[in-house]
């Protein structure tokens, strides 16, 4: 009898490596612990990637073909910085966000200046809603960068079934060329699935920090395109930008996020 052969031994993890992307809302308790601060314009804790709100907004209004009365959904809407925003100009919007501290804090805001704005904790996965919405708008990797490399296929299909036929969506996300062309020492790219994972250094509004590993996942403007196509849209456009700096221009190595504009088929 031929003796089996040894079973091959997976190799040891490598002390380098990232750890695994929690399952679930894994943002949340960043959320919990960032509060205000995560967006806080009167103080100068504002997040880097927060300032510039109204010149996003101003750009996704014309580019949208956004009109007062329309109704849009905002899907990871945080504490609701650009539906805030989009309220102001008189269009009506819905923010959905897993995390309830948000949620909290952006219904606290629409009461306070009485804007057409209503936000409830909702998942991206579990999005219920069809053709509700004239557009929707998925921004800062709210609710489709944090899944790890998941659910990104669903979660698309569920953001296009929320809008009518004809209806428009606009999705950012963190853009692979720039992360891997500007990779710091301290950050881990997986060439797998895209996730790219940091350590960062938070601080809420009492002044205490704290170390948080986040994870994000990053995508080419094909992958997007893809996306889009097999969700049932039309692609207007693919744009490179920068947080606060929307513009009309293709992608470059030099852009750290992608933004999306595609119409939903009739």
């Amino acid at each position: 009898m031929t003796a089996p052969e040894p079973r091959p031994t997976r190799p040891p993890p490598d002390p380098g490596a990232a750890p695994p992307v929690p399952a679930g809302a894994w943002f949340n308790e960043v959320a919990a612990f960032l509060g205000p601060a995560y967006w806080a314009p009167g103080t100068g804790r504002v997040m880097a990637f927060t300032r510039g709100t109204d010149q996003e907004v101003d750009f996704l209004v014309d580019a949208l073909g956004l009109a007062t009365g329309q109704h849009v959904l905002d899907v990871g809407c945080g504490p609701g910085r650009h539906a805030l925003a989009l309220a102001r100009r008189g269009i009506r919007v819905t923010g959905v966000d897993a995390s309830p501290d948000f949620v909290e804090l952006a219904t606290a805001a629409a009461a306070a200046s009485d804007l057409p704005a209503r936000f409830e904790v909702l998942d991206a996965r579990d999005l219920p809603y069809r053709g509700e919405f004239d557009a929707a708008i998925c921004l800062c990797q709210g609710g489709f960068g944090l899944l790890g490399g998941r659910d990104d296929l669903d979660v698309f299909a569920r953001l296009a079934a929320a809008v009518r036929p004809g209806g428009t969506l606009a999705v950012s996300a963190f853009a692979l060329v720039f992360a891997a062309r500007h990779l710091e020492p301290d950050e881990t790219l997986d060439a797998a699935t895209g996730v790219l994972h940091e350590v960062t250094t938070l601080r809420n509004r009492a002044g205490e920090e704290r170390t948080a590993d986040l994870w994000t996942t990053c995508f080419t403007a094909r992958e997007l395109e893809l996306l889009a196509d097999r969700s049932g849209l039309d692609v207007l456009a693919v744009h490179g930008v920068t947080p606060g700096r929307y513009r009309a221009a293709p992608p470059d190595v030099d852009q750290p996020e992608l933004l999306l504009l595609a119409r939903r088929r009739a």
